[in-house]
């Protein structure tokens, strides 16, 4: 399918759908206050605001969510309640410890490189903050939704975090920080290649980057889903995760930071805020492939049943509809969200319970495992793609994706062989899924009799010596 018809399908004048509804309720206000409701300085002052009311701190609080949700989810793994002091279960157990980071004193080795050593922090954060404005949070909820090519600047901009973590390791002047800032850049060099490439592989499927067009592509249902389009994306969303562990130095591929090795690696001269900045961004860029998993292979922001594309096809012609349009946006981010915190999720899971290879042990599974198969994949997509007549269009806006004589009647040619296989494995990802919360269930039912150890201090008995 050429981008030009999806273009056409969603149409520029629905992309600002919250900016003209700001300007249709408040616009009076504005125009009271001198300011311009049109042209370029509002423009630049409605993005301003996003970035600065929006995104900074939703990137911020959810670091701060997620260092608590990963020491609970530790302390369960490991029969202990995890922080359970400061704030109901302890979820200002995080911002305790922000607080007592900034009291910290900003300490600065005497033979460090001072300039580098203060910047890559810094380096190491923004762009994964960056990344955030690209994501895909809704139809219409995007920072700039006219990014032709989305997923190509996402990884483009991710791979600038290398820089700020070897520039950590660099100008410590420490031999372990340098250590691990070499293991960094050998691990992200490395893992970027079948990373990029089982990326392709969606590609291939979509015909586009542009991530909003993804994801108009996928709203008719799971089977439409990019995960499910041919059993070369199935896999490929494997190879993707495996890579992006890497990418994200998430166990078992911590070995930059390895604190049995090298104490904490690349950041162990550092301290307080500066210190802290290197979690935010490990934590930003885990959402950030979250994201990037849901958007390319898991549906975006639809919904399994296709209802989100059905309402958004039936009211996006209509003006009058500006209301429903912004309700319906509202619970896509809901969904968008949800689908990247169980891909958090699943990454922490991994991080507790797998133990930690060599690093020639990453390396030979990158180079003599993923890499050749997801070359496999590649070429086994672009010869799906050439021999296995698949249904173009978007669904609901030209076709109706539950309808048996909208795949049979496809223009490329009889898709009804390539809806069967979509099913199948739409069906094998569903009982995969299932089974997966069966076996969370019965592990927390099950789980709930085990004694937590660690939950209090031992008590003194009266009268010990």
């Amino acid at each position: 399918m050429s981008i030009a018809i999806l273009a056409e399908s969603t149409g520029p004048a629905s992309d600002y759908l919250v900016q003209r509804w700001l300007l249709e309720h408040c616009g009076s206000f504005l125009e009271r206050l001198h300011i311009p409701t049109s042209g370029s300085f509002f423009d630049v002052l409605y993005s301003s605001l996003l970035v600065g009311v929006i995104f900074t701190p939703a990137v911020l609080l959810f670091a701060m969510f997620a260092i608590w949700w990963e020491r609970k989810v530790a302390g369960h793994i490991q029969a202990r309640l995890g922080p359970n002091r400061v704030g109901p279960i302890g979820i200002l157990q995080s911002l305790a410890d922000g607080i007592k980071l900034l009291g910290k004193e900003d300490l600065c080795p005497a033979e460090a490189d001072k300039l580098l050593f203060r910047i890559a922090p810094y380096l190491a954060f923004a762009p994964a903050f960056a990344a955030w404005l690209a994501l895909p949070y809704g139809p219409n909820m995007v920072f700039e939704p006219r990014l032709s090519s989305g997923v190509f600047w996402i990884l483009a901009i991710l791979s600038i975090e290398v820089m700020g973590v070897i520039l950590a390791g660099w100008s410590s002047n420490n031999k372990w920080s340098v250590y691990g800032a070499m293991r960094e850049a050998a691990q992200m060099v490395s893992y970027e290649i079948p990373l990029g490439i089982a990326i392709i592989v969606a590609i291939c499927a979509a015909g586009t980057l542009n991530l909003v067009q993804l994801g108009h592509l996928q709203s008719g249902g799971i089977h439409t889903w990019f995960v499910f389009r041919n059993p070369f994306t199935f896999l490929a969303f494997g190879v993707f995760f495996v890579a992006s562990l890497a990418s994200n130095k998430r166990a078992p591929f911590d070995l930059p930071e390895s604190e049995s090795e090298l104490v904490a690696g690349f950041h162990t001269e550092y301290s307080g805020l500066r210190w802290a900045f290197f979690f935010f961004a490990e934590y930003g860029s885990m959402f950030v492939v979250g994201g990037i998993c849901a958007a390319l292979f898991l549906g975006a922001w639809n919904d399994p049943f296709g209802l989100i594309g059905h309402y958004y096809a039936k009211w996006i012609g209509d003006d009058a509809n500006i209301g429903k349009l912004l309700v319906l946006n509202l619970i896509a981010v809901g969904i968008f969200v949800t689908k990247a915190l169980i891909i958090v999720y699943v990454q922490m899971w991994l991080r507790w319970t797998l133990p930690r290879p060599r690093i020639d042990q990453v390396l030979y599974a990158c180079i003599k495992v993923l890499l050749p198969g997801s070359c496999v994949l590649l070429a086994g997509a672009a010869l799906w793609q050439l021999f296995v007549p698949d249904r173009p269009g978007l669904p609901w806006m030209q076709y109706a994706p539950f309808s048996l004589e909208a795949w049979t009647g496809s223009p490329a040619g009889n898709a009804l062989f390539s809806l069967v296989v979509q099913s199948i494995l739409a069906l094998i990802g569903v009982a995969g899924f299932a089974a997966t919360l069966l076996w969370i269930g019965y592990a927390f039912t099950t789980g709930r009799g085990i004694k937590q150890r660690l939950t209090d201090p031992a008590p003194i008995e009266m009268g010990a010596a």
